[in-house]
Order: C-alpha cells, then sequence, then structure tokens
C-alpha cells in the first residue's frame, strides 16, 4: 500500500516488479489484439473481395479491397490526435480503454457486414467507414500504449518492458497468419468465401473484450497536475518542441518503411523476384518473424546499458549498410533457407530500434503532450513511409527499376541518421527519469516561457 506524509499528501511509491509486469502485460493484450484485428482484414480479404467489388473481376476487387487497407492507414493520425489527445488530458488508461473499445466495435462491424448481393453499391461504402473506424483505433492505440507501457516500466529497465509492444505488433500479426492457415486447411477456400470469413472478426471482437476487462484493472500514470497542466494534449505544445518532433519523424520514418520491407512486404519479394513457391515462403517467414519476436526483449535490454542512442546508431548505421548488398541477395538465392537467413540478419538490426520504438520517443516529451507527442508522430510518419513501403516497391518493380528502391531505403536512412545524431542521450535527458534536468524539459520549459510571452504580445 502507499503510505502517506504527516501533512496528508500521498508518497509516491516505486512499484513492484510484478505489477509492472501485470501492467505491461494486461496494456499488450490490447496491442495484440488492436493488430490481430488490423491484419485479420489483409488476411482474408481474397477471400470477400469480390463479393464487396462485385463486377470489378479478381485483380480490380484486391486493388480494391487493397485501396481500403491503405485509407485504413491514412486514417492513423487522425486516431494519433484523437486519443493521443485523450490521453495527455484524460490518462493514459481512458485512452486504451477506448481504443481498444472502438476496434472492438470496428471488427464486430466488419463481421456482420451486408454484401453487394444485399447492399449493392452501399456494401464497399460500409466497408470503406468500418475500416477507417479500424484505422483510427490503431494509429491511437500505438501512442497510448507505448506512452503507458514507458511510464509504468522500471528505471534501468524500460527498453526490456517496452520491447513487449512489438513483441504483441508482431504476435497480432502471426496469429492473424495463423488463423488463416488453420482456417485455410480445415474448412477450405469455399466454404471461407461463403461466410466463414466473418469467424475471425468475430474473435478479434471477443478477444477485444478481454482486454478492455484486463485493462480496466490498470492504474493511470499520469497526474492531475500533468492532466491539467497548460498546454496539456496541444498540439500547438507538440510543436513548440522541434527536436523531439522532428527527432521522432525521423527515427519512424526509416523504422516504419524498413519493418513492413522486411515483414509484410517480403513475402512478396520472395515470391516475385525470388521465385519462390508460396507455400515455402509462408512458413519461411512465420519462422523469421517468431526469430523476430525472440530478438525484442534482448535488444531493449542492450539499450538500457549502451542507451538509446547507441542502439539507434547501430540500427540505423546498418540500414544504410545492408538493404542494397542484402536484398540483391535474398533476391538471387537457389536456397530459401539462405534467403531466410538473410532476412533474420536484417530483422536482428531492425530490432534495435523496433525493442525500443515506444520508450526512445516518450523520453523525448513531457508528461502533458506524451501521449499526443508519440502518437500523432509516429502516425504521421508510419502512414507516410510504412504504409507506403510495399507500395512503392512493387511500382519500382512494375516500372523495371526494382534496383532503385534499395537506394530509397539507403537514402531513407541517413535522413534517420541526422535525426538519431540530435538526440539526446536517455541516460541523462530521459524525461521519464530526468524530468526536470532533461535538456528536452530544458527545451519546454524555455517554449512554454515564449509562447506565454507571444500571447501576451
Amino acid at each position: 500500500m502507499a503510505s502517506f506524509r504527516p501533512d496528508g499528501a500521498q508518497r509516491e511509491r516505486t512499484p513492484s516488479t510484478w505489477h509492472t509486469v501485470k501492467s505491461i502485460l494486461a496494456a499488450s493484450s490490447g496491442n495484440l489484439v488492436e493488430w490481430f484485428d488490423f491484419y485479420v482484414y489483409s488476411f482474408f480479404s481474397v477471400y470477400f473481395a469480390q463479393q464487396f467489388f462485385a463486377g470489378a473481376g479478381q485483380t480490380g476487387a484486391f486493388m480494391s479491397t487493397a485501396g481500403v487497407f491503405f485509407v485504413g492507414f491514412l486514417m492513423r493520425p487522425l486516431g494519433g490526435f484523437i486519443f493521443g489527445r485523450i490521453s495527455d488530458r484524460y490518462g493514459r488508461k481512458v485512452s486504451m480503454l477506448s481504443s481498444i473499445l472502438l476496434m472492438c466495435a470496428g471488427s464486430l462491424a466488419m463481421a456482420i457486414l451486408p454484401t453487394a448481393a444485399t447492399a449493392g453499391v452501399l456494401a464497399p461504402i460500409l466497408l470503406t467507414l468500418v475500416r477507417c473506424v479500424q484505422g483510427i483505433s490503431v494509429g491511437g492505440e500505438y501512442g497510448s500504449t507505448a506512452t503507458f507501457m514507458s511510464e509504468v516500466a522500471t528505471s534501468g529497465k524500460r527498453g526490456f518492458f517496452s520491447s513487449f509492444q512489438y513483441v504483441t505488433l508482431v504476435g497480432g500479426q502471426l496469429l492473424a497468419s495463423l488463423l488463416a492457415v488453420i482456417m485455410t486447411h480445415t474448412l477450405g477456400d469455399d466454404k471461407i468465401s461463403e461466410g466463414w470469413w466473418r469467424l475471425p472478426f468475430v474473435i478479434g471482437a471477443l478477444a477485444a473484450l478481454v482486454s478492455l476487462w484486463l485493462r480496466s484493472g490498470l492504474t493511470e500514470t499520469t497526474k492531475p497536475s500533468e492532466r491539467n497542466a497548460k498546454g496539456s494534449g496541444s498540439l500547438l505544445e507538440v510543436f513548440r518542441h522541434p527536436r523531439a518532433f522532428w527527432v521522432v519523424f525521423g527515427i519512424t520514418s526509416i523504422g516504419s518503411l524498413v519493418f513492413y520491407v522486411f515483414t509484410t512486404y517480403m513475402q512478396k519479394y520472395l515470391i516475385n523476384t525470388g521465385g519462390f513457391d508460396k507455400g515455402r515462403v509462408a512458413d519461411t517467414m512465420t519462422v523469421c518473424l517468431l526469430l523476430f519476436i525472440l530478438m525484442q526483449p534482448a535488444a531493449g535490454a542492450v539499450s538500457d546499458k549502451i542507451g538509446r542512442k547507441n542502439s539507434m546508431l547501430i540500427f540505423v548505421i546498418a540500414m544504410i549498410v545492408l538493404p542494397v548488398p542484402l536484398l540483391a541477395l535474398i533476391g538471387s538465392q537457389s536456397s530459401i533457407l539462405v534467403s531466410g537467413v538473410f532476412i533474420v540478419i536484417v530483422m536482428f538490426f531492425v530490432s534495435f530500434y523496433t525493442s525500443i520504438s515506444g520508450v526512445v520517443k516518450a523520453e523525448m516529451f513531457p508528461a502533458h503532450v506524451r501521449g499526443l507527442g508519440v502518437g500523432f508522430t509516429y502516425a504521421i510518419a508510419n502512414s507516410l513511409f510504412g504504409g507506403s513501403a510495399e507500395y512503392v516497391a512493387l511500382f519500382m518493380k512494375n516500372q523495371g527499376i526494382a534496383g532503385v528502391f534499395p537506394w530509397y531505403v539507403v537514402v531513407m536512412a541517413v535522413l534517420g541518421l541526422i535525426a538519431v545524431v540530435a538526440m539526446h542521450d536517455n541516460r541523462k535527458h530521459s524525461t521519464l527519469d530526468n524530468p526536470e534536468g532533461s535538456a528536452y524539459a530544458v527545451r519546454s520549459r524555455e517554449s512554454v516561457t515564449s509562447g506565454a510571452e507571444s500571447d501576451r504580445s
């Protein structure tokens, strides 16, 4: 229990490791569900595409559902703004409960959507609207969860504990893929197309309710004084932290780009460029993703020892050096096992970013704009460079300039290096561990003061 001072003020206490673990598990459960629900659409859209886009043909229907998927990505900045503001103004817990509840509603709506056979032209419109709702939810989930997990984590172990955000993020993608494999082998394509494609969305909605229950027991990590501070949850206040904003934008741009290149796009790359069988590719990528998950806690723990900036330097330098030779090697192998080894090598270096993706950003913003600063900035960069990664790669291949794409990744990595160089060392300047002495906090005070003066003038 918390202790009290004679004056009646409650003394802050350091939460136990078990309390931290329970909080991390409860928070990350929602992250798992959110990403499961989001990727279920991607895996099962091949079964319902023509039911919503009738008369477009198979290719046209696939392109239309892919377009709807991208629209969901474009909704992420809106979600980052809405739930980031809720997070800073009303608390991380309220924001996380709201985002998972919205995803639950979106999944349930997907499960009961009418097709073109019954709703006509209204069917694809409703599908797009539901995907917008889910995109807003996922956009809000990242910032709220990353901020909460960073704040609740034990000082000195923040990298290790916050790494479980990407463990569950990739885990949600894997579970969606696994469910698709199970249903394909047990039901067959015809039965899934006849209506069983709705089942994964029902499962997602039920799982969201379980996560909602788990999250309801979380303890809020912000104080009333932080939530009621001047500028709390304000975009203007976020922009008064230009170094933090642009560093987060820069590292997210390259981080999201390579994450989607070597996870989502890599499956198509192995088939289109490598010429491998779809089944063998699916098996190989499943193993690669499992290994990638296991890398997260280890890489997060390393960042606790060497500092977040050094981890990020390892990541961006590797992304400058590796993409050109390794993408060429992956696409030219006759053995998919060898290609898989090269993919795992890249994933090893990518894990130096993904494992600390949340905490490295949370440490740059003061508490009263941390949720919005992390969530909104991440969502913009993620939508622009993560959401477009697959399209850009396929477009270049279709234009006969596939060799340019690895250099595009390198250029983004160079820009990421500039952002990392501009970072302060978290071991001295974390707004989580040293809120008053952090250079980011100093900048915050200067910005607030100058902002107040400009308002008076």
